[in-house]
């Protein structure tokens, strides 16, 4: 392993045949593939020794239906694979104390504070570890429901619970103890310095004294020019007002190896990783090392993905603020489009696996006549291809705006090997190709069309987050302190059903969650745009 960027390579298949026959791995590692065929979903099954139906719901769990008991024995493996690891399962004789955290008691604090904390027994604010949140809240009768997700093919209610966030009663680590480090990874993302501020700020209510920032991701660990930048309320009390990162970003770094050994060098017990799907996987890594070799480390993550597509999630932080900012350049596109004689806007937003902003920043402007994201395919060319609608609209109304998700039509594209840092596939651009192919269209047909391409990506990405995410971002950071209070190690944070809720960071990076296209929100989107299918 020679970087954090080969720990884990999410695995997402969409094999474009027809709209009438669509597969792919949807959301949760409960449905490892199912068949779309005619918007009615059917289970992929196998066949056991004695012929029998049985439904795969990952690799190595199969569920037998025919067996009277088949969903209590799917609760008790949900109930194993969602369990939190905890430093406990590393050191059995662990004992606990009572916590820090007590918002009846917020005197200042001074050199003999910590240890002399008031016990906080008669408060009522801690979350008990029995307490669960609910994963799933509707209940879809048959397969055939739109957005239906289902266990079973007969589609059977079955509870799946997950841990509920927030401060416990009892902590595992000393305050005056506590070394914490916070490192974001990846690319910008609305809100970063958001939830910097707030671990900061909660860490210093338990009472830790030494907190400090990882310079520029993962490479911060070993680079000898990188410093620690030293974190205290003062430092961080207004960084929440500016866009990007204070602690800056990078992609890829050193092995887990080297990181492991720059957390003893450097005496951290706390680290806080900022950071999608390939840094979760890392920090995974990076825990499942400290355990190795023994190490009472806290390792948590904190979702962060413009893309939104972090599985079991309902949003990640900065995806509020990428839709809203996303209305600026679709409006002026709008407007440029509908200034023109025959004009068409084509505006290209952030999603390389998932459309979540694309549709999302599609219904909210009301303005987008085309949408098109990563798992609907899509023509160009032909009768029913998306050009030749674009000639419809320009006949029928005069102007038309499209709306393209960077990793919508890759199949359109060449295809290049290059990867960046992080060990993803470098997408050829299809906004400009959309752009390009849309005027010789209409060139080749003697039509004339003034063609306007916006591509506001950095602009979006380098945005101070909204009150929306600012929200998120503040319960997001003072949560991750929290469960590294609690104990646990190797977890994530996010919004379930508008709850919090820690996740295990093994059951959240199997793959990009995904935007079902027959899902309600894209039968919206539709219903708003009124494109047909450009199959």
């Amino acid at each position: 392993m020679d970087t954090l960027s080969h720990v884990i390579t999410p695995n997402i298949t969409i094999l474009h045949h027809s709209s009438s026959s669509l597969r792919y791995s949807n959301n949760s590692r409960l449905f490892r593939s199912f068949r779309v065929t005619n918007n009615v979903r059917v289970f992929s099954q196998l066949k056991n020794q004695n012929n029998n139906t049985i439904n795969s719901i990952d690799s190595d769990y199969v569920i037998d239906y025919n067996d009277p008991d088949w969903k209590s024995k799917f609760k008790e493996d949900f109930e194993a694979r969602f369990r939190l690891p905890h430093v406990t399962d590393t050191f059995p004789d662990e004992e606990s104390m009572p916590s820090t955290f007590c918002l009846k008691m917020r005197t200042p604090m001074t050199k003999d504070f910590p240890g002399n904390y008031h016990s906080g027994e008669d408060w009522h604010g801690y979350i008990n570890d029995n307490d669960r949140v609910l994963l799933k809240t509707i209940y879809h009768s048959s397969p055939t429901s739109a957005g239906a997700e289902c266990i079973d093919p007969g589609c059977n209610w079955v509870e799946q619970w997950v841990h509920r966030a927030g401060p416990r009663k009892n902590i595992y680590f000393k305050p005056e103890e506590v070394k914490a480090a916070i490192v974001t990874c990846g690319g910008l993302c609305p809100g970063l310095n958001d939830v910097i501020r707030q671990i900061v700020l909660t860490l210093e209510i338990y009472g830790v004294t030494q907190i400090v920032g990882i310079p520029f991701g993962y490479r911060g660990f070993t680079d000898a020019d990188l410093t620690e930048v030293q974190l205290s309320r003062k430092v961080v009390q207004n960084i929440h007002l500016s866009g990007g990162s204070l602690l800056g970003v990078s992609r890829g770094g050193p092995g887990v190896d080297e990181i492991v050994d720059s957390l003893e060098e450097r005496g951290i017990n706390m680290l806080f990783v900022l950071g999608g799907n390939g840094t979760h996987a890392g920090a995974n890594a990076i825990h499942n090392e400290c355990c190795k070799r023994r190490l009472k480390v806290s390792v948590i993550g904190v979702p962060k993905t413009i893309d939104n597509d972090i599985l079991l999630m309902d949003k990640t932080f900065g995806f509020d603020t990428a839709v809203e900012e996303a209305q600026r350049a679709i409006n002026s596109a709008y407007i440029e489009a509908h200034s023109a004689y025959h004009g068409i806007g084509i505006v290209k937003l952030m999603g390389r696996s998932s459309g979540f902003i694309a549709m999302q920043s599609s219904l909210a402007s009301g303005q987008i006549d085309i949408c098109l994201i990563p798992e609907v395919p899509f023509n160009l060319h032909g009768p029913h291809g998306v050009l030749s609608h674009l000639k419809y609209l320009i006949e029928s109304k005069g102007s038309a705006v499209v709306c393209v998700a960077e990793g919508a039509g890759q199949n359109l594209l060449q295809k290049t090997n290059d990867t960046d840092a992080s060990g993803n596939v470098k997408f050829g651009d299809i906004g400009v190709y959309i752009q390009q192919e849309t005027k010789k269209y209409f060139k080749e047909i003697d039509v004339l069309a003034d063609v306007k391409y916006i591509d506001p990506t950095y602009m979006i990405r380098a945005c101070r987050a909204n009150a929306s995410d600012g929200i998120l971002c503040t319960v997001l950071g003072q949560n991750a302190v929290h469960g590294a209070f609690a104990g646990y190690s190797g977890i994530t944070v996010g919004t379930c059903n508008t709850h919090y809720a820690y996740f295990p960071i093994t059951e959240v990076i199997s793959h990009p969650q995904l935007v079902d296209p027959n899902s309600r929100m894209w039968h919206r989107c539709l219903t708003s745009t009124g494109q047909p299918d450009f199959i």
